[in-house]
């Protein structure tokens, strides 16, 4: 069996300005970080762009990453999961990455293919809202920062949401992290 790499199409990530190569839904985030900056009033410092999660799951350690963290006054306010296909197929694993990755659950989670997204309230799981623009902007979620309380996970659902995140990232086979 031979150790050659596969060889990918690189291009230049909107945000970090860092060379990616483009497989799976790699097109589709970059859509959606430049409608984050170009329509939704986001900068570029706002965006964390794959977002380290590090997990202990029956005393083994998961590593894995979120696509897209967007930050307001330095808080980690909404997550987003970038998509090639089936975004309700990937709701459920954006709602437990944003429950696992702060102390705090990030309040809204968000799954997209650039062309369209689903917003969910982390904290119920439910669907708030459908459709590019009912992504919040950034004047939308200083607003909300202002007025809502962030919330833990309670203790007793930890191990719950760890298996259910690493049960669907598991199934992300074409992302950078696994080439």
């Amino acid at each position: 069996m031979s150790d050659v790499k596969k060889s990918y199409e690189m291009i230049t990530d909107f945000i970090t300005g860092e060379m990616v190569p483009d497989i799976g839904a790699e097109a589709n985030r970059q859509d959606v970080e430049r409608f984050l900056v170009n329509e939704k009033g986001f900068s570029k410092e706002d965006i964390e762009v794959d977002v380290d999660i590090e997990l202990v799951i029956a005393g083994e350690p998961y590593k894995s990453q979120i696509d897209l963290v967007v930050c307001v006054d330095g808080t980690r306010y909404m997550a987003i999961k970038c998509a090639a296909a089936s975004l309700g197929s990937r709701e459920r694993e954006i709602i437990a990455a944003s429950r696992l990755l702060e102390s705090h659950q990030i309040p809204l989670s968000v799954v997209s293919d650039g062309k369209t997204a689903i917003v969910l309230d982390t904290v119920s799981g439910k669907k708030l809202c459908e459709g590019l623009n009912a992504v919040p902007s950034k004047d939308d979620l200083k607003e909300k920062l202002n007025s809502s309380e962030l919330i833990p996970l309670p203790a007793e659902k930890l191990e719950k949401e760890k298996l259910i995140f690493r049960s669907y990232d598991v199934m992300n086979v074409n992302v950078q992290r696994n080439i």
